[in-house]
């Protein structure tokens, strides 16, 4: 049956593969994206599609919001700020746009009675020592003059609003914290690592690894995310949980920027600096970051796809097109 589904940050790279996911599958799309972060050329093959309407406005802007929110079926929430580079470049933004878009966005969702489904964020895990993280687990902040933080303490809040309204109002609301989610369309300009080292890669140019590189982090190709996402909106016990999505397959900064240059067949070196150096200013940073997926395996079965390696091949592709483009 066609569906009619509103999605907030459509523009963006996980919500253009998303709209993309729904049209093919027969339903309707409504993306509202004021494009700070978002881009024309990820939905730009879609535009013409009869099924799908484009509207370049923020989350904020309650009037046209609740017209569009009147007329869909249910609602992914994905519109927030993009990247470490840009939390700790512009923290005011960061703020703002995702608590009070979220706020804006699960409003209206509750006038019209409209099932939703919140993008959330590994980040809300701070600096949790119990590795895998756990959608239960006990979190640990790091001290709000770290402004690096913003965004983990936003995105919590997102969460709370969120339950509160499921709770309170009996709002259907989906909770999903995305664990480093990536692939074709992903661009490196906001601090997005392996979109980053792929370049760097692909023009032999040296790959900075910041801090010591033995950081470890677990990707997640798009197509995975997006089949999570859809199934979770369609599940039928899903509402009132958080859900991590993600991959488990751990890889350091030091090992991921090996295997791209491996991968792509480079003459690149890897090269460290310090996250003073990288961000300006003192950073802190998470070591390891790995999602516990039991409960989403339960939920919708969910396993994944891509490894790690067929990842970072996805990946170089996107780059060298958008580097064949660019000579």
């Amino acid at each position: 049956m066609q569906k009619h589904f509103l999605i907030t940050g459509g523009a963006g790279f996980i919500g253009s593969h998303l709209t993309e996911r729904l049209l093919t599958d027969g339903h309707k799309v409504t993306i509202v994206d004021d494009f700070s972060t978002g881009s024309e050329a990820n939905i730009a093959h879609l535009r013409k599609h009869a099924d799908l309407l484009v509207v370049r406005d923020t989350v904020e802007n309650e009037g046209p919001l609740n017209i569009l929110m009147s007329r869909c079926d249910a609602v992914y929430h994905l519109a927030s700020a993009v990247g470490v580079q840009l939390v700790a470049d512009d923290p005011i933004r960061t703020i703002r746009t995702t608590v009070h878009g979220t706020e804006v966005v699960l409003e209206a969702a509750n006038r019209f009675g409209k099932p939703i489904l919140i993008t959330s964020s590994s980040e809300v895990y701070g600096k949790g020592l119990r590795v895998p993280f756990g959608e239960e687990d006990d979190v640990v902040m790091a001290a709000t003059s770290f402004s690096r933080w913003c965004y983990a303490y936003s995105k919590g809040v997102d969460e709370f609003l969120g339950l509160a309204y499921y709770k309170q109002y009996g709002l259907p609301v989906i909770l999903v914290r995305l664990f480093n989610t990536v692939g074709p369309r992903q661009i490196g300009m906001y601090g997005m690592v392996l979109p980053r080292f792929a370049t760097a890669a692909l023009t032999n140019q040296p790959l900075t690894v910041y801090g010591d590189g033995t950081q470890t982090r677990c990707f997640c190709h798009v197509g995975d995310t997006v089949e999570a996402l859809n199934a979770l909106m369609s599940g039928s016990k899903t509402a009132g949980q958080v859900f991590n999505v993600g991959g488990d397959e751990e890889i350091s900064m030091n090992q991921l920027a090996q295997r791209v240059i491996e991968l792509s067949g480079s003459s690149s070196k890897i090269v460290h600096i310090p996250y003073e150096q990288a961000y300006g200013h003192k950073f802190d940073d998470m070591m390891r970051r790995v999602p516990k997926l039991d409960r989403i395996r339960a939920a919708i079965g969910f396993k994944r796809k891509f490894n790690t390696d067929q990842i970072i091949n996805a990946v170089i592709e996107d780059q060298k097109q958008r580097l064949a483009k660019k000579a």
